[in-house]
């Protein structure tokens, strides 16, 4: 059986055959790959058989235990089947609505930015003129920087020797050592950074059916999440990298045409290695940077909360209300055994039912009554004043010290009225 990506031969270019084989891999992967697990009796088959039979399962246990939908959430319902029904097992929809989006869609918005902003490459032909900087880099490597020459002779106060204006290299065998290496480094920047996004794009996108698929349930729901969130990195990881190798490319190639025309002619540039490294090297921290800003403007994508959730936290909320209003109102009533509660009876009808309780016992004691007319709202409402009979003693209690009476006369001893009287 042929392969379905032959390789293409590196006299065409490094570059070009390199990113042909990755491209032609990652779009079969992305389409073979989904088309492979529609087959009868596949992986994906089963799991979304098994999770759709679970989720009606469950949706007619919660009907048996007395949850009826309402409209909204039943239309929620029909609407999340529907979605992972038609992504997962139809070709058409997938590639529309996914496939399309995150292999091509990235190079359209790509010459969107860049052509009118005059970046090299955005408009089409990029893997091209990356392969022709490659190989003007080869072609430097070869010729070299070559050597300033030294002046021999007489002393010339006039003459400036070109040797000695040129820097020292960092160590011995430097120029050849950065010409190589800043090839290198352009072929990481260009080649790993394109292969790496349209990789993780065509094995996400096969691998698609499976995270559409955990969108049934609500404790899965983080995988589809997680599913989308590297796949928009990939894509915006795709633009960021193209629109940095396009401007790579506009300076790189106006500048190396130059290099080899001056070195063609024997022109020694003994500056030029440490320059075209450190170029190579900023490039490459750019296009790092990009990708892994891309990752996390991704990262950060969260699905709403679902209506159920926010709905039962609202309920909740409102809920605590009418149950704080039945505490207050039972608080000075003696305790009562609670009624058994009917099968099948709902928390509020027990909280109104508490409530009425309590209306009923403060009625008949005669005390305040609370007038329960929403499940949201209490108001207090006052009865005739009890008879003054009935009303406890709510005097204040006597200061510590003083429940006995105080003499207000002077005591005077025995022995203080005798000395009195002698005196």
């Amino acid at each position: 059986m042929p392969a379905i990506c032959p390789l293409v031969s590196p006299d065409t270019g490094f570059v070009r055959a390199a990113m042909a084989f990755v491209d032609c891999q990652a779009q079969s992967i992305g389409a073979q790959g989904y088309l492979a697990l529609l087959q009868p009796g596949s992986t994906l088959a089963l799991l979304l058989t098994g999770f759709l039979t679970l989720f009606v399962a469950l949706f007619g246990y919660r009907l048996l235990m007395g949850h009826v939908p309402d409209v909204r959430e039943g239309v929620f319902m029909l609407v999340k089947i529907g979605f992972v029904v038609a992504l997962a097992t139809s070709w058409p929809a997938y590639r529309a609505l996914v496939y399309d989006v995150a292999l091509r869609g990235p190079a359209e918005i790509t010459a969107e930015i860049g052509v009118p902003s005059g970046l090299p490459g955005t408009g089409g032909g990029m893997i091209g003129r990356l392969d022709t900087v490659d190989q003007a880099l080869a072609a430097l490597a070869i010729l070299g920087a070559g050597e300033a020459p030294i002046v021999v002779g007489p002393p010339n106060q006039n003459e400036v020797n070109p040797a000695a204006q040129t820097p020292p290299p960092p160590f011995a065998g430097f120029n050849a050592f950065a010409l190589g290496g800043a090839r290198l480094i352009f072929l990481l920047g260009a080649v790993g950074s394109l292969a790496i996004v349209r990789l993780v794009a065509g094995l996400m996108l096969a691998l698609g059916p499976f995270f559409i698929a955990f969108l049934l349930f609500e404790q899965t729901r983080g995988l589809f999440e997680g599913w989308i969130r590297v796949l928009a990195g990939a894509a915006l990881g795709a633009i960021g990298t193209a629109i940095a190798l396009s401007l790579e490319l506009a300076l790189a190639e106006p500048w190396l045409a130059d290099v080899l025309t001056r070195r063609t002619a024997g022109e020694a540039m003994p500056n030029l290695p440490a320059e075209l490294l450190l170029v190579c090297l900023v490039f490459l921290l750019i296009i790092f940077a990009l990708l892994y800003a891309s990752a996390r403007v991704a990262f950060a994508f969260r699905l709403a909360p679902s209506w159920r959730t926010a709905a039962t936290r609202i309920a909740s909320a409102l809920r605590s209300e009418p149950m704080a209003v039945a505490a207050v109102a039972t608080a000075g009533a003696a305790p009562a055994a609670p009624a058994p509660a009917a099968e099948g009876r709902t928390r509020a009808a027990t909280v109104v039912d508490a409530i009425s309780s309590a209306q009923r016992r403060e009625a008949a004691a005669g005390g305040p009554v609370a007038v329960f007319t929403s499940p949201y709202r209490s108001e207090r409402a006052t009865s005739a004043p009890p008879a003054a009979r009935d009303l406890p003693d709510r005097s204040a209690p006597t200061p510590l010290g003083q429940s006995f009476r105080r003499s207000t006369r002077t005591r005077v001893s025995a022995s203080a009225r005798r000395r009195d009287r002698t005196t």
